[in-house]
């Protein structure tokens, strides 16, 4: 069995630091970065920033959770009811093999099957639906309403966005 792992919300740009500190504390820490290039007026810089934003992630807190809570820049332990939520070593370690290359990683918006999304990218830019999962792949279901018909196009995950507010006055409506 592995190590059990938990995440820590930091205060706004304290990633960095908490992870660090609690390393000297004798605690076992992963924050994964991915390298982001931004333009100013003047000049590009590639910068190294947090995947998860606001999060740290500490091994085995055990006994010692008052020692992470009075870390500077903690701001809480993740927890449901109070109890430290635990993230099993598997999801740990695929993240890992994913930011091992830090320029391949991004963050991207958590999306789930039956969420409301908007296509992104590619011919339906604009175009709202749900998100349904076909054997291996993604699919977009918009509705025609007056016919009360539906239609489903396999399109990828990185061509789509949580859609906050749908489109009014179109003619195809989420499903």
């Amino acid at each position: 069995m592995g190590q059990t792992w938990f995440a820590i919300h930091t205060r706004h740009q304290h990633e960095l630091k908490v992870s660090q500190i609690l390393s000297n504390k004798g605690f076992e820490t992963f924050l994964p970065i991915y390298q982001a290039k931004r333009q100013w007026s003047d000049r590009k810089k590639s910068l190294y920033l947090p995947l998860f934003p606001g999060y740290v992630f500490v091994a085995q807190i055990g006994e010692r959770r008052y020692d992470v809570l009075n870390t500077q820049g903690v701001a809480a332990i993740v927890s449901t009811a109070g109890i430290p939520s635990e993230i099993a070593e598997e999801e740990i370690d695929v993240v890992r093999k994913c930011a091992t290359d830090s320029t391949k990683v991004e963050p991207h918006p958590y999306m789930q099957i039956g969420d409301e999304v908007r296509v992104c990218s590619g011919p339906l830019t604009g175009t709202y639906g749900f998100l349904v999962r076909k054997k291996d792949s993604y699919r977009l279901v918009v509705c025609v309403e007056i016919l009360g018909r539906a239609a489903s196009v396999e399109l990828g995950a990185a061509d789509l966005e949580p859609a906050s507010i749908l489109q009014q006055g179109s003619m195809f409506r989420v499903s």
